[in-house]
């Protein structure tokens, strides 16, 4: 007999697609920003960190586990799909500290554990924008206390991505990373917004707005492209940040980073300011 309908997976099969080091720039600032809240997990067995959806291949897991040790030792990996193909095509690349299990939404960690962190990228694209909230709130349910979801989109090989970052109590920021040479001007980065906002990305919503400001103050900011183009972006962000709730600083933005505070970037809202 097979499985019964409640148990089946929450979600749909995704396009798949993956390169290796394609989440490069969402990896780093996830083991920067939250890989010392890894460290404080009440879990005996140590902190898990679920990568989900990760898609034909499992090269984003094998990455996430390198890049995640780096800030805490003890980190394991689990790799979460809904294609039991690709979960019996992963299995190989298993070891200590990482494993791959047949699954969606509901994020079914072997014990029951609940993760630290889940990261789902390139997943809710194919998702209407109403879905979103919903998956949202499946996700955060299942963190860990103090845990974070890091939902978002990137392109092909990683070099433009817009990530959310979603704690228990609902979302946090929102995270624009860009390899800067790939950018003739900031608003380059709306074709990666995540599905919560791309739609979102016209006049009179607060996510077009911030996007307008960062393409005026890069145009401002062209006399400092003579000192190189993370001059350039820093000089941009600084003075996005006197009107905008900026809430990271100089060291993120040297990486071609720059994160808001949701709630300024909120579909409907106001485009709330600092």
């Amino acid at each position: 007999m097979g499985r019964r309908a409640a148990e089946r997976p929450v979600g749909a099969v995704t396009r798949g697609t993956t390169n290796p080091n394609r989440l490069r720039r969402m990896d780093r600032w996830i083991a920067a920003v939250h890989g010392p809240a890894l460290l404080r997990t009440a879990d005996p067995a140590g902190p898990v960190a679920v990568d989900l959806g990760y898609g034909a291949a499992p090269w984003t897991a094998v990455e996430l586990l390198e890049r995640l040790r780096a800030a805490c030792p003890d980190v394991s990996v689990v790799g979460v799909e809904i294609d039991p193909a690709r979960v019996e095509a992963a299995l190989p690349y298993a070891r200590e500290g990482l494993a791959f299990v047949h699954g969606g939404f509901e994020v079914p960690l072997p014990g029951g554990r609940r993760p630290m962190l889940i990261r789902a990228a390139n997943v809710l694209r194919q998702y209407d924008e109403h879905e979103v909230a919903p998956v949202w709130d499946r996700l955060r349910a299942r963190l860990a206390p103090g845990g974070l979801l890091v939902e978002g989109t990137c392109d092909e090989v990683g070099r433009r991505h817009v990530w959310v970052a979603v704690g228990p109590e609902g979302a946090r920021t929102v995270t624009f990373a860009a390899r800067l040479g790939s950018l003739a001007a900031p608003s380059d980065l709306a074709e990666r917004l995540p599905k919560a906002l791309i739609h979102r990305n016209v006049p009179g919503e607060p996510v077009h707005a911030f996007l307008r400001d960062m393409d005026r103050a890069w145009a401002a900011a062209s006399p400092y492209a003579a000192l190189g183009v993370r001059q350039r972006w820093m000089r941009t962000v600084q003075e996005v940040a006197a009107h905008w709730p900026v809430v990271d600083g100089p060291r993120r933005w040297r990486q071609g980073e720059v994160t808001v505070r949701w709630d300024a970037l909120a579909p409907g809202g106001s485009g709330r300011r600092a």
